[in-house]
């Protein structure tokens, strides 16, 4: 089955702010043969990266990753902003276009050598799915993949940040800033 994910996704001009044309992923959460198809391919190379875990990024990388990781039968782990998360965290910082943000994970979420699959919604600078790398790396695992229903491309070269690792993304949007 081959699903048109650009047909789809929604696109939302000025929002968040004006000059964005937002990529809105609800629209596939509303079709049932959308949502199966991002999941099912996401999935397929999450398994053949042998990942034991999958780690998905706040908020909406959750959506997909709960699905993938339930779907293979292995654990998931959630990457979220700071103070979010009840237990003892490591976090990363990381740089901003207009200054700096940070995302943590339990210090437990990641064994050592543990496979891990990072996951988001959306990959644009690369910036968010980096650092979660790096905190995976941190904790011992290795990231033997990322995924993204979404790349962006054109000026934003967040592929480029993330040459190092195995990437998936399913639909390509091209974008000038």
């Amino acid at each position: 089955m081959s699903v048109d994910l650009k047909k789809i996704i929604r696109v939302v001009p000025g929002f968040p702010k004006k000059g964005v044309m937002f990529q809105d992923i609800t629209t596939i959460l509303q079709d049932e043969k959308a949502f199966k198809y991002c999941v099912d391919k996401l999935a397929d190379f999450c398994k053949k990266q042998d990942a034991t875990t999958v780690v998905a990024i706040e908020s909406r990388g959750f959506i997909f990753g709960a699905a993938i990781a339930y779907k293979l039968g292995i654990k998931f782990a959630p990457v979220r902003k700071p103070g979010k998360l009840p237990w003892k965290t490591v976090s990363e910082e990381y740089a901003l276009e207009y200054g700096t943000d940070k995302i943590e994970i339990h210090v437990d979420a990641v064994k050592k050598g543990e496979k891990i699959f990072v996951i988001d919604d959306l990959l644009a600078t690369g910036g968010t799915a980096d650092v979660a790398a790096k905190l995976v790396e941190k904790l011992g695992g290795i990231v033997v993949g990322i995924g993204f229903v979404i790349e962006l491309t054109g000026t934003l070269h967040g592929r480029e940040k993330l040459k190092k690792y195995n990437l998936l993304t399913l639909v390509q949007v091209e974008v000038h800033e």
